[in-house]
């Protein structure tokens, strides 16, 4: 989707759940483990002026028509150039924004000034639901295929600052929840696949 703010051309992704889903994220709005109707992935600008995110994608995400409760992540990365990938059910989006990269571990505090535009957010969506422990399993697979993708890419680093990870699933009913969702379990093996697909071709685009 499309918006116009304070004098820039950006856009936003939208995933409209509906009723019955829950989310596992670390979202700047909405982040944690609960039920969610909506995420929403937006494009802010490089060098991000403002210091109350999770209100401006609420914002945005009342502009939208989005109700209830939901997850917004951001990114300075062009959305429009996003990639996705589906595996056996299992369906990855990425947007890959690479300005800024590095290891997990870094010696560095930082640099100073405005950082170019970056950010990984990663959203899978699942058809069958998880426990808690599996949701939490599967936001750690999810970053392990990340890094897998980065390296296979030629890049070296594991991420950038600013990475974020939603893991959408319906919501536990009649139905038992997967209790598992490692690398090597059956969905969790899925999900691998598809964001490794879908951050492999996202950085590849920029490589």
């Amino acid at each position: 989707m499309a918006r116009h703010e304070d004098g820039a051309d950006l856009h936003h992704l939208v995933w409209r759940l509906g009723p019955g889903w829950r989310v596992c994220s670390s979202a700047v709005l909405g982040g944690g483990i609960g039920p969610r109707e909506w995420i929403l992935n937006a494009q802010v600008p490089g060098g991000y002026p403002r210091l109350d995110p999770d209100r401006h994608l609420a914002e945005i995400a009342a502009a939208e028509g989005l109700t209830g409760p939901g997850a917004g992540l951001m990114t300075a990365a062009d959305v429009t150039a996003h990639t996705r990938a589906t595996d056996g059910g299992a369906t990855a989006t990425a947007t890959c924004g690479l300005g800024v990269r590095g290891w997990a571990a870094a010696p560095a505090e930082g640099t100073p000034g405005p950082p170019p535009p970056g950010t990984i957010n990663i959203v899978v969506t699942l058809p069958v639901p998880l426990s808690d422990a599996a949701l939490v399993n599967a936001v750690a697979t999810a970053t392990e295929a990340k890094v897998q993708a980065l390296l296979d890419a030629g890049l070296d680093c594991s991420g950038t600052p600013t990475d974020a990870v939603c893991v959408a699933a319906p919501a536990p009913g009649p139905r038992l929840a997967e209790p598992f969702a490692g690398p090597r379990s059956r969905w969790g093996a899925r999900l691998a696949r598809a964001v490794h697909a879908a951050v492999l071709d996202g950085a590849r685009r920029q490589s």
